[in-house]
């Protein structure tokens, strides 16, 4: 659906005053669209909220010279069955599409030159990206100590010591970088790649895991990010979010939440600001589906730990540049998904994806599509420059690392000035302390990337998880 007459759709549905509901999820993002099509689909009323001119959040997706532009997530991994019964049930089965086989491969800058990661025993041991010692000193790592578990690892902390530093420098530092746009040195190994310290915690080695686990994994339906297909959709990312929203009965945009209350018989008066001036809406259940300091404000009367627990959550900026070439001004053979650069590289972008390798029919023939990426945590103040600085500095990186030449023939900034809610050290229990305060409220859930995991997938998963607790938590009202 285009976005515009999303918008006149959306806009033709906002609920008067005086109307009553199950559930107010406040945010359109695909955490909130995702719980509220679940509890539309369970029977009850719901209404979702959204401050922005159009639902999606950080998904958007539009054309540019002939070429398909996301200015957010450029796919998303099929982790969990939950995914492909979303699709289905919003009528996109038939639009999805597959990355092309090319986009397994992978490379990661060092001394210069775009290296291919590994994907065998036999290329990590025949690679250039790491050293003799470090590949000898993996036979090592079966034999290593498990973690105390008496405090909060880092990443960097924990490949240090399992794999080695040159690890954590070429393959573990720029992988972060490309997830998180973070630190290894600062997230938490337990928050932010908790398949890693569940595989110390029960094998006693990553290697034993992979090996042992196996059988395990096979036998589970939900697949782990090394191994889940990755897929997006004929008209790009934001179809999902689109069909989401356009199949709800009640979304309206240009809306936000000035504050809530809960009464003594536990109903929630919403105060909403927005076209139809600020008034009041009722509902069993309100779910907070915000960033961070959004959430912050919206719960700071009811809790000040809460609210100064969820300002806490860094979220570095981040700018995303897409760039059009004609295919005769880029050297590079983009032959696969794109590179990422570690930080040791002392480079001004954290990584490039191919993204006209990525899928088919990204762009015309005689031309490719490049997503930069400037920022996070690494360099915060070169995504704040404004877009000239922004554009010369993507081209200038992408004319010595893949012979890019000319002028582009069309260019999208992007700028997120808080992109990615870092997962530090200490997170889990950050979390823990907001939730509190949901079970000093019964009906005030939480719904959102700062908790459960960032991807497009993991925000999904945890989207059916909260609609399974609010729907158990209105059946029992």
């Amino acid at each position: 659906m285009a976005e515009g007459a999303l918008e006149r759709e959306t806009g033709d549905r906002k609920m008067s005053a005086a109307q009553k509901f199950d559930v107010i999820v406040a945010g359109a993002g695909i955490s909130g669209l995702t719980t509220a099509w679940e509890l539309h689909r369970g029977g009850h009323r719901v209404l979702v909220l959204e401050a922005q001119s159009r639902p999606g959040g950080a998904i958007g997706t539009t054309r540019e010279a002939g070429a398909l532009v996301e200015s957010g997530p450029n796919s998303m991994l099929e982790t969990s069955p939950l995914i492909a019964k979303l699709v289905g049930e919003v009528g996109l089965a038939g639009e999805r599409v597959e990355a092309n086989p090319a986009a397994k491969k992978r490379f990661i800058l060092r001394g210069g030159r775009l290296i291919p990661v590994p994907t065998s025993p036999g290329a990590f041991f025949s690679t250039p990206l790491f050293s003799a010692g470090t590949k000898l000193g993996l036979l090592r790592e079966p034999f290593i100590p498990r973690h105390s578990g008496a405090s909060d690892e880092t990443v960097a902390g924990f490949v240090r010591r399992r794999l080695g530093p040159e690890f954590l420098d070429y393959a573990i530092n720029p992988f972060v970088a490309g997830v998180y746009a973070g630190d290894p040195e600062r997230l938490s190994v337990k928050a932010a790649f908790p398949r890693l310290d569940d595989l110390e915690a029960k094998y006693g080695s990553l290697i034993r895991g992979a090996i042992l686990g196996a059988r395990e994994r096979k036998r589970n339906p939900e697949k782990s990010k090394q191994t889940a297909a990755m897929m997006s959709f004929r008209d790009g990312m934001q179809s999902l979010t689109d069909a989401i929203a356009g199949r709800l009965p009640a979304v309206e945009t240009g809306t936000r939440i000035v504050a809530y209350r809960r009464e003594a018989d536990g109903t929630f008066v919403v105060s909403v600001e927005g076209a139809a001036g600020v008034r009041e809406l009722h509902a069993r259940a309100l779910v907070l589906a915000m960033p961070a300091d959004a959430t912050a404000a919206m719960v700071e009367r009811h809790s000040r730990d809460a609210a100064e627990t969820l300002r806490s959550v860094p979220y570095p900026p981040v700018a995303s540049v897409v760039m059009v070439f004609g295919r005769d001004r880029v050297a590079h053979p983009l032959d696969g998904f794109g590179f990422l650069v570690p930080e040791k590289e002392k480079r001004r972008i954290l990584g490039t994806i191919f993204s006209s390798t990525l899928f088919e029919n990204r762009a015309p023939a005689d031309r490719v599509v490049l997503t930069t990426f400037v920022g996070g945590t690494r360099q915060p103040e070169l995504a704040m420059q404004d877009d000239a600085s922004i554009v010369a500095t993507v081209k200038a990186e992408l004319g010595q690392l893949i012979g890019a030449s000319g002028d582009p023939v069309a260019v999208r900034v992007s700028r997120w000035a808080r992109a990615i809610p870092q997962y530090n050290v200490g997170h889990l229990d950050r979390v823990a302390r907001v939730e509190r305060l949901a079970s000093e409220q019964p009906g005030l859930f939480f719904c959102a990337n700062w908790r459960g995991g960032i991807s497009v997938g993991d925000c999904i998963k945890s989207a059916y998880a909260s609609a399974e607790r609010i729907s158990g938590f209105l059946g029992a009202g």
